[in-house]
């Protein structure tokens, strides 16, 4: 399956896709020194984040989030590209960040409106610079 979306910060992955039920906040969340999903209310709860395709609805709440999506970057526990029903500026601007400090460590991000219901978790999924995700 190949789906076209919008690319904000344009890059290349490889992973297994994490398709979350619900929006997640990066900031007391996740556990940026293991990539674990902590929010106890999640229900991928005990999920980890780290190495993923992360496909989520959209983001939820504080602005923190983007330095906690950075500090993963840093640490190697991000997830490879972020993939969004709905664009979530805070998860973009950690991309943004972690982009501009770790340049050797991409962490794409992908707007995808159309194809988005059709995403499945632990399939390996692409995601292209110019926005497009191919789940196989």
């Amino acid at each position: 399956m190949i789906v076209h979306g919008v690319s904000h910060n344009p890059g290349h992955a490889e992973g297994e896709a994490l398709v979350l039920d619900e929006p997640l906040s990066m900031w007391g969340g996740v556990d940026p020194a293991t990539g674990e999903i902590i929010d106890r209310y999640h229900p991928q709860c005990g999920r980890s984040v780290a190495g993923s395709v992360l496909v989520l609805p959209h983001g939820r709440g504080s602005s923190g989030g983007s330095s906690v999506l950075a500090e993963c970057v840093r640490a190697g526990t991000a997830p490879v590209a972020v993939v969004m029903r709905r664009l979530d500026v805070i998860l973009l601007v950690g991309s943004l960040v972690a982009a501009e400090l770790y340049p050797d460590r991409p962490c794409p991000v992908v707007e995808l409106v159309d194809g988005y219901d059709e995403l499945r978790s632990g399939w390996v999924t692409t995601v292209r610079p110019d926005g497009t995700v191919e789940q196989r």
